[in-house]
């Protein structure tokens, strides 16, 4: 099927913050096709909430987002500040023209959008600027790709010893874990709960996601870095009744 026999939508979020006193909208054009990410998933408008509440922090930092899709939560980053780099699979050009979109609906020609193929050292990851922040929103979706997700954060994480991967999952099996590649390739996480940052809801950003689905953020960092008593209890992928949780949804990005 040709890009030009499918339907184009387009839907609009608004993040606002507790005292609607600041307000953003973006526009995202979502694709009815049954590739991944042609559309937003419910994770995608948590990490968005996240990027919103963390705005400030991420004023002129570098920010680049894993799989991007229809890229929200790296278009919020990008109307919030930040130079952000958006990509996705190398392998599907389609979802890499969506992410061209995106930026094109928001007016930010600007961005440039590269091809990332997980857990493969390609010349467009090795020529990657220094980066602060990275994004992924429901990256740990199916297990078989859970390792290379892990490998090529382990690669960035280790070239950008600061920098913090901002995720979210949908929880989906209580047998998947990620807790042995943490450990593997050296990496640490806590979870960030949703109430820290407005997003315990079922309706975001003037949307009806995340609905009923169940949805956890967390932070990955190397493990040297993150010298923090939390153990991430998300990492399980399930959720947990009593997960220990960051003090802030804001953390500070220039310690």
């Amino acid at each position: 099927m040709s890009e030009s026999s499918h339907t184009l939508i387009e839907k609009s979020f608004t993040f606002q913050d507790c005292e609607d006193s600041q307000s953003l909208t973006v526009s995202i054009p979502e694709v009815l096709d049954p590739q991944y990410g042609m559309y937003v998933w419910p994770c995608a408008v948590v990490l968005s909430q996240y990027v919103w509440m963390a705005r400030e922090e991420l004023q002129n930092k570098t920010v680049l987002e894993l799989g991007a899709g229809v890229s929200l939560p790296g278009v919020v980053a990008a109307k919030c500040g930040a130079h952000v780099i958006l990509s996705d699979s190398a392998e599907l050009p389609l979802c890499l023209r969506n992410c061209r979109r995106s930026c094109d609906v928001n007016n930010l020609p600007s961005v440039p959008v590269v091809g990332l193929t997980w857990g493969r050292v390609s010349p467009e990851l090795l020529s990657l600027p220094p980066l602060d922040i990275i994004l992924g929103s429901d990256v740990f979706y199916e297990p078989e790709d859970f390792e290379d997700v892990l490998v090529t954060i382990s690669f960035l994480v280790r070239r950008n010893p600061h920098a913090q991967f901002w995720t979210t999952y949908q929880e989906r099996s209580a047998d998947w874990s990620i807790d042995a590649l943490l450990h593997k390739w050296d990496l640490k996480c806590i979870d960030v709960p949703l109430e820290t940052f407005d997003a315990n809801k079922n309706h975001l950003a003037g949307s009806t996601l995340p609905g009923n689905h169940t949805v956890q953020m967390m932070i990955i960092t190397r493990k040297m870095l993150l010298d923090l008593d939390h153990t991430c209890n998300s990492s399980k992928l399930e959720k947990t009744g009593n997960s220990q949780a960051l003090s802030t949804a804001t953390p500070d990005l220039n310690s």
